[in-house]
C-alpha cells in the first residue's frame, strides 16, 4: 500500500476547531497543503480570516472560517448549522456529495477538537470560575461539538473510509506542568 493512498485527504471536508492559531493552524495547514476543504474556526475571527487568507494562497486545498465561541453552547449549534449550510451550496463544486431525490447529502470527514484553554493561576489562588471556564471548553464542548457534528460524520463514512473524530489535548495531562496551573 502506497503511504499517499493510507493519508489521502484530497477531497475531504475538514473542521479544525482552534484552527487560526498555533497548532490548529498548523493542523488546517496541513490538511490544506493535501487538497481538502478546510474550515477553521475560533473566537477570533481576524484570526480566522487571516490563517483563512494566507491558507488559500497556498492554492493546494481550500480554507474558510466559521468563527464561533465555543465557551457558548449556541455558537457551537450555529457553527454546525453554518457548516451544513456552506457545504450544501457548495455540493455542485466538489466531487464528496452524493445527490439523491434533488437533495444535498452534507459530509463531514474530520473533525480535529484543538480549541482548548488554561487558567494561568497558582493551584491555592486557582478560582472555582476558571475551572468551570477551562472544563467547558476543554472538555464539554468537545462533547457538544462531536455530539452536533456526528449526523455529518456519518453520512461520510464508510467500511473502507471511515470519519475521523481527532481530539487534541495537552502534554500536561502527561506530565507535571511547567506553570503552576
Amino acid at each position: 500500500m502506497d503511504v499517499s493512498d493510507l493519508f489521502n485527504v484530497e477531497g475531504k471536508v475538514v473542521l479544525v476547531t482552534g484552527g487560526a492559531k498555533g497548532i490548529g493552524r498548523m493542523i488546517s495547514e496541513g490538511f490544506v497543503q493535501n487538497g481538502a476543504t478546510v474550515y477553521i474556526s475560533s473566537r477570533d475571527a481576524k484570526a480566522c480570516d487571516k490563517a483563512v487568507s494566507e491558507l488559500n494562497a497556498l492554492r493546494k486545498g481550500k480554507a474558510a472560517a466559521i468563527p464561533a465561541d465555543f465557551y457558548k453552547e449556541e455558537d457551537c449549534k450555529r457553527l454546525a448549522a453554518e457548516l451544513s449550510r456552506r457545504e450544501s451550496s457548495t455540493a455542485f463544486l466538489m466531487t464528496n456529495f452524493v445527490v439523491a431525490a434533488n437533495a444535498f447529502v452534507v459530509e463531514l470527514h474530520i473533525l480535529v477538537n484543538n480549541s482548548g484553554s488554561n487558567w494561568g493561576a497558582p493551584y491555592d489562588e486557582y478560582p472555582d470560575s476558571a475551572w468551570t471556564r477551562v472544563l467547558t471548553l476543554n472538555l464539554q464542548r468537545v462533547f457538544t461539538i462531536t455530539q452536533l457534528l456526528t449526523p455529518l460524520l456519518e453520512r461520510a463514512a464508510s467500511p473502507g473510509d471511515p470519519s475521523r473524530i481527532i481530539n487534541i489535548g495537552s502534554m500536561d495531562g502527561l506530565r507535571v506542568p511547567v506553570l503552576e496551573t
